[in-house]
């Protein structure tokens, strides 16, 4: 499989699931693909229909390691974007696009101010089930496909992953379209993160209901901060959750799974600030967030 576009220099910063998953699709287009990791890793392996790719890839762990490349993905938690400021400052000059693929709704404002003069910040929305099982191991499990605001960079993105497992979609309402992932979200990942359950929790009938009050608050604030969205948005977004089917799992269930912090403040957290920004109530995100703190803080203490 190959792209229909030239090779490219490309960067993942991050080698959790998603970083992974792209580096090893960017790789199998024909890409000189850079993944950008913490600590050392000799191979990635990615399952993914079936067979299992071991894509050739540079291995870096330091900043000095590289230099300017086309395009970089930014893969890190959301939490950790200021962490890879030495990475973005090492592989961005003018010109350079960063594909910021992160949960929440403001990917560039995060990461523009880290960018040196002529590099860009492309928001990018991962609708992918994917999971790392063990450093540098990778299993996906359906969808594949990158959602960006459309213009120039999303042509060329476009063009670059062209022909490659990764499907790149534009939206001409990147408001909209970054809440209704954020719904996705919102639910799901609080309550698998704090009841250490996975996706067949939204079997039950009384939690589901519980899910969708959830979502609903979040519904009133995204309406308020604009986005185009309605109950059929919720209702949506949980069929989605139930279609990853009972053993799936959400990103915050893993990282708590896994005792890595928890990127609680960019999703039921953007719902609450933004709430707080209007003056709409949402008592239980209030609570959920309180509840991941406190969760969060045993992570990182213990």
């Amino acid at each position: 499989m190959s792209s229909s576009a030239p090779a490219a220099r490309i960067a993942v910063i991050g080698g959790g699931a998603v970083g992974g998953l792209i580096a090893a699709f960017a790789r199998e287009a024909g890409h000189d693909v850079t993944l950008c990791l913490r600590a050392p890793l000799e191979e990635l392996t990615l399952s993914t229909d079936g067979e299992v790719l071991r894509p050739a890839l540079h291995f870096v762990t330091a900043p000095g390691q590289v230099d300017r490349h086309d395009w970089v993905f930014l893969t890190t938690k959301a939490q950790d974007t200021e962490g890879a400021t030495g990475w973005l400052e090492a592989l961005c000059g003018p010109g350079t696009v960063v594909a910021v693929v992160q949960n929440g709704i403001d990917h560039a404002e995060r990461v523009a101010p880290l960018l040196p003069d002529g590099a860009e910040a492309l928001p990018a929305l991962a609708y992918m089930a994917v999971e790392r099982v063990a450093p540098g191991r990778i299993v996906h499990h359906f969808s594949s496909e990158l959602h960006v605001p459309e213009g120039p960079s999303a042509k060329r993105l476009e063009a670059l992953l062209a022909g490659s497992r990764l499907t790149v979609r534009s939206v001409t309402d990147f408001r909209t379209a970054a809440w209704r992932k954020l719904f996705t979200n919102v639910a799901a990942n609080p309550l698998t993160a704090l009841l250490k359950q996975r996706m067949h929790i939204l079997d039950d009938e009384e939690m589901r209901s519980r899910a969708e009050e959830i979502l609903t608050e979040a519904l009133a604030v995204a309406q308020a901060e604009g986005a185009r969205v309605g109950e059929d948005d919720v209702r949506r977004a949980l069929r989605a959750n139930l279609a990853v089917g009972p053993d799936g799992g959400t990103s915050t269930f893993y990282d708590r799974l896994a005792g890595r912090p928890m990127e609680h403040e960019h999703i039921t957290g953007a719902v609450v600030r933004a709430a707080d920004r209007h003056g709409v109530p949402v008592p239980l995100n209030r609570l959920l967030l309180t509840m991941l703190r406190a969760a969060d803080r045993e992570l990182r203490e213990g």
